[in-house]
């Protein structure tokens, strides 16, 4: 017994176990070799990259505009995998668009031309001119989806006339329609 009380003195009183404050644990973003923040895109942005790419941008364009907007994405193991998954998705997308795009190029191609009415005088000059948005409109109303931003003009048309113009379809789909600009009927 002598034994014992020993051992029961030698025991340290402990103090009751208190649950450790669990820490949160913050994914940091990983810092290119020019002091940046290396980010993965998730779709084309002008001037940056493609898809997929990885990139080193200023925090501050990484923070407030392309993950805000869902263009980017940290990369950490599970995102790459996502985004592997997203980019399948996406280029059958742009596939489909592609071939719809080249059937309207087509279509385009056997299309005789558009004819557009404009206020002129008896010389031929316009009063106003002929842009892109008068050709895109006069397209869809030969049910043809040419969009305003794929009419590629040089300047302004100011005279009444025969013109070709280029299509700027996307996905380096260029094609050319023929639009005749004539003297609108005068209203009594």
């Amino acid at each position: 017994m002598a034994t014992k009380a020993k051992a029961d003195k030698s025991k340290k009183p402990q103090a009751p176990k208190v649950p450790q404050k669990k820490v949160k644990v913050r994914n940091q973003v990983r810092k290119g070799p020019h002091g940046g923040m290396q980010l993965v895109l998730t779709e084309d942005v002008t001037y940056l990259g493609k898809q997929g790419d990885i990139v080193e941008v200023r925090t501050g364009y990484g923070r407030n505009y392309l993950l805000p907007r869902g263009m980017a994405i940290v990369p950490s193991e599970h995102n790459l995998r996502l985004l592997d998954r997203y980019k399948v998705r996406v280029n059958q997308a742009r596939e489909a668009r592609m071939a719809d795009l080249k059937a309207l190029a087509s279509q385009l191609e056997k299309f005789s031309g558009v004819t557009i009415e404009a206020n002129a005088n008896d010389e031929g000059h316009l009063y106003g001119s002929v842009g892109a948005p008068e050709i895109s409109k006069g397209l869809k109303g030969r049910n043809l989806p040419v969009e305003v931003d794929m009419v590629k003009l040089e300047g302004h048309i100011k005279e009444t006339g025969l013109y070709e113009v280029k299509l700027n379809l996307g996905y380096d789909i260029e094609t050319t329609v023929k639009v005749a600009v004539v003297k609108g009927q005068e209203k009594k």
